[in-house]
């Protein structure tokens, strides 16, 4: 881990800004709640589970049905910092959006060390071309596609709209629109913490799969959103990508969220009465 200074933080207070598990101290006990409920999701929903959209073990996803056909198809791609989490762990917000009408693709992808972030990235970009192609099968509409993540997830949702989807044979103008959730946006910051000793962050990997360098090339609305309550720090990155979304010509919103912090996201997302719950119903128009 570097020594030096970094966005005007002293080493010593690096970990706090940039590191959820030091931030949060309680966040072994949240993660524990968020899995028991999504247990209860997945055994109590229309549910199709480890399907695959690719060649390794981790390339599935979980689909969850809609109650009302031909409705919005709503990707979810879970975070744990690219070294951590798993689709089975982040299903408990799922029926907020399900009983809307919504199905739900929840992604799995590779973990770091054992792959790369610029790995993750083509996984996920490949998750979501799957369920464009093949989601109508499961009752929702292509048409209404829409893309989500929270934390490395947010990141990954900030990938896939730079990609240029026409060189896949998709439309560009597939993805009607994002919400990227307390993104981890600032590559180059994963250099300087501990967290970095598994996920291997390289300056080369950091240019790759910076979204600051390659903005969306997707015509979308996108929902930024981060906990109130996350650290000052963690909060510039989803304003710092707000603001270049919007000079990107990208119409974006921000949202600050009363009273989450990093790990009571998800919680805040399964409310539908909470402010995030509310702006994504808007934006997928359930």
């Amino acid at each position: 881990m570097s020594e030096s200074a970094y966005r005007n933080f002293r080493p010593d207070e690096l970990e706090f800004q940039y590191n959820p598990r030091v931030s949060v101290p309680e966040f072994p006990q949240l993660a524990e709640v968020r899995s028991a409920k999504s247990r209860r999701v997945r055994d109590s929903l229309k549910s199709w589970l480890n399907i695959a959209y690719g060649t390794s073990p981790r390339e599935t996803l979980d689909i969850y049905a809609g109650e009302k056909a031909g409705g919005p198809a709503l990707v979810y791609i879970h975070g744990g910092y690219w070294r951590s989490g798993s689709k089975e762990d982040n299903a408990n917000f799922v029926p907020a959006f399900t009983q809307r009408g919504a199905t739900v693709a929840l992604v799995e992808y590779d973990l770091c060390p054992e792959v790369t972030v610029t790995d993750i990235v083509r996984q996920t970009r490949a998750s979501i071309a799957w369920v464009f192609r093949n989601i109508a099968r499961y009752g929702a509409d292509s048409s209404k596609l829409y893309i989500s993540g929270h934390s490395a997830g947010g990141h990954l949702t900030a990938m896939a709209l730079a990609n240029d989807w026409q060189t896949e044979g998709l439309p560009p103008d597939f993805i009607k629109g994002a919400v990227a959730m307390s993104g981890v946006h600032d590559l180059d910051m994963v250099m300087h913490i501990s967290a970095n000793e598994q996920i291997r962050m390289t300056p080369e990997i950091a240019r790759q799969n910076n979204p600051f360098r390659y903005p969306p090339r997707v015509d979308c609305p996108v929902l930024i959103a981060v906990g109130s309550v996350e650290p000052a720090g963690w909060k510039q990155m989803s304003r710092d990508y707000f603001e270049f979304c919007k000079q990107s010509g990208v119409k974006a919103e921000y949202l600050e969220v009363p009273g989450a912090n990093h790990y009571t996201m998800s919680e805040h997302l399964g409310d539908p009465n909470s402010p995030l719950a509310k702006a994504i119903f808007k934006l997928i128009e359930i």
